[in-house]
């Protein structure tokens, strides 16, 4: 008996794996900013935000404050990253369940194609939209 398998990142090798897994964590870092400084305004800048954090029933998140979030984003990482776009593919369920670890998976990903694609420095994310 043969056993077949098939991976979806079978190009990636163990480092570039290392590598986007500490991308994930720089991006947690930098999503938790964002989210902190949307709840200050609320008063609760002292929530814990973590990768199963959901963005409505934890951290109490409406659409306008997910309007902020597609703001900061965009400023952070320019065009690359839209998280309307990411939003239009789920359904009504899947974004009442919206975690932070799906924004930040999501985030790494478009961070890594761009990456990927042009050569460029995963650490340089000035957002260069040309």
């Amino acid at each position: 008996m043969t056993t077949e398998t098939t991976t979806p990142h079978a190009l990636i090798d163990s480092a570039e794996v290392a590598e986007v897994a500490e991308g994930a964590e720089a991006v947690l870092v930098e999503v938790a900013a964002m989210l902190r400084s949307i709840l200050d305004e609320y008063g609760l800048d002292d929530i814990e935000i973590e990768w199963d954090s959901r963005f409505h029933d934890d951290l109490e998140l409406e659409s306008v404050d997910l309007v902020a979030l597609a703001g900061k984003l965009a400023e952070r990482y320019g065009e690359r990253v839209n998280l309307a776009e990411f939003i239009a593919d789920l359904g009504l369920d899947e974004i009442i369940e919206l975690t932070v670890g799906q924004l930040v998976a999501y985030v790494t990903a478009a961070l890594v194609v761009v990456d990927g694609s042009d050569g460029s420095d995963s650490s340089d994310a000035s957002g260069d939209a040309g």
